[in-house]
């Protein structure tokens, strides 16, 4: 009760129940679990594309962690992701995807580029982008062909230091992009000081969500923004033709979301990697969105009901 009152933050109060011990020994539970998950490589990377709207070219993937619990089946990265980075473990976590990632980017009959996520935790280790370019390099995987996404909320506890990490990786040819652009703590001068090559706009912009105005021009705005500073813009939660003729008329070039396909199992990527493009008429609008938003889609597995219920943070 004391945490939960803390999160609230000041003069709130919070009384303890029952539930909550239900729920910190679920987590406590899933935290075991999780440590054995890492170190046996049972959670491992799904593939999201990255669309060239001109074209309907793949250009990349960005690398989601999966897991699938032998009891508790799917855990949606929004439980399980928080608990890591509280515990510890998010840099072991990130370390396994990004090697389990370019182990199968390398493979592919194609140049798509292969995006992983960096956590605000990870910044503060000074040898990132070295343990980073060694596994690349271990994998196969050239560094040209690699990206790293972080948050802006990771710049704000060191700016100084995400720079110099940043800088190392950009100068080994990692390119760097700013994800959920709009979302945090937006700063036009982080965006000329720091060196990104991409930035992803926030899906709420694009989904027309969280009382963000006219999202269309928002995302013209942003998209300027990008062309003014010479960097590349990704849409994010592309989910009907709707989303996808919005981005289009805005300018953005690249798509991501579930209306080109949800994440694939490492397989599926590789298959779709050496077709090396989405159908015409997905394109164009003219056939039915993969997932239109609302509940979660056919491929996915239900997270149970009492595992991690909502009385915990859904972080992604």
């Amino acid at each position: 009760a004391l945490y939960r009152a803390k999160d609230g933050g000041r003069g709130g109060c919070k009384l303890f129940d029952a539930i909550m011990d239900v729920e910190i020994r679920e987590r406590a539970n899933v935290e075991t679990d999780l440590r054995h998950a890492i170190a046996t490589g049972a959670i491992v990377p799904h593939f999201q594309p990255l669309v060239d709207l001109r074209s309907g070219r793949i250009v990349g993937f960005e690398a989601l962690a999966r897991w699938s619990h032998p009891i508790h089946g799917f855990i949606p990265p929004a439980r399980f992701i928080p608990i890591a980075e509280d515990s510890g473990l998010i840099g072991d976590l990130g370390m396994a995807i990004l090697r389990q990632g370019c182990r199968h980017a390398s493979r592919w009959s194609s140049d798509a580029l292969l995006s992983v996520n960096i956590s605000p935790i990870q910044l503060a280790d000074r040898n990132l982008a070295g343990k980073i370019l060694a596994i690349a390099d271990q994998e196969g995987l050239p560094a040209r062909r690699l990206e790293v996404e972080l948050t802006e909320n990771a710049l704000v506890s060191d700016v100084e230091g995400a720079r110099a990490i940043l800088s190392q990786l950009k100068a080994a040819g990692v390119s760097i992009s700013l994800d959920d652009f709009g979302a945090g703590y937006s700063s036009l001068r982080h965006l000329s000081s720091m060196p990104f090559d991409r930035i992803k706009i926030d899906r709420d912009f694009v989904q027309g969500l969280g009382g963000c105005g006219d999202p269309l021009k928002l995302i013209r705005a942003i998209v300027g923004l990008c062309t003014s500073l010479g960097l590349a813009c990704t849409g994010e939660g592309a989910e009907t033709s709707e989303h996808v003729s919005m981005l289009r008329a805005a300018g953005c070039s690249v798509v991501q979301g579930w209306y080109f396909g949800e994440a694939l199992p490492p397989d599926r990527a590789a298959k779709l990697a050496a077709e090396g493009r989405v159908p015409l008429t997905r394109l164009h609008g003219a056939a039915e969105p993969v997932f239109t938003g609302g509940a979660a889609p056919a491929t996915a597995m239900p997270a149970p009901q009492s595992l991690l219920a909502s009385g915990f943070p859904a972080r992604s």
